[in-house]
């Protein structure tokens, strides 16, 4: 039970952290792409590969700090429906080239991302 706590403690402060950068993005670019929602996903991927890798290589994170921080934070923290809802958007409005643009941008940024967070945690921390 206490995992489960944690977890969904985790999730709890991943989704706020969402919702203030989701927020500050749109204040910040306007809302003719969904630079929020990329945001979240590419350091979400960045964030998951960074705490797999420390945490799978060292016992600096125990199983369910690491839980906690994948599972939980960075679940809660990423967006992939609310990216499924908006390529879907864009597509029904006709507006293709951000639909394909909106794929294309995520999959290569959250895949560098999620590579260097690999990257940062090895070479920090071995393995």
């Amino acid at each position: 039970m206490s995992r489960f706590f944690w977890i969904c403690l985790g999730g709890a402060a991943g989704t706020g952290a969402r919702y203030l950068l989701s927020g500050w993005a749109l204040a910040a670019f306007g809302s003719a792409f969904p630079w929020g929602t990329f945001a979240v996903n590419m350091i979400g991927s960045f964030c998951v590969g960074l705490l797999m890798q420390v945490g799978l290589a060292t016992p600096i994170l125990s199983p369910t700090l690491r839980l906690a921080l994948t599972t939980g934070v960075m679940g809660g923290f990423t967006t992939y429906s609310t990216f499924n809802y908006e390529t879907i958007r864009y597509v029904q409005d006709g507006a293709w080239r951000l639909a394909l643009g909106n794929v294309a941008l995520t999959l290569a940024a959250c895949l560098a991302a999620g590579f260097a967070g690999i990257a940062l945690g090895r070479s920090l921390f071995g393995g």
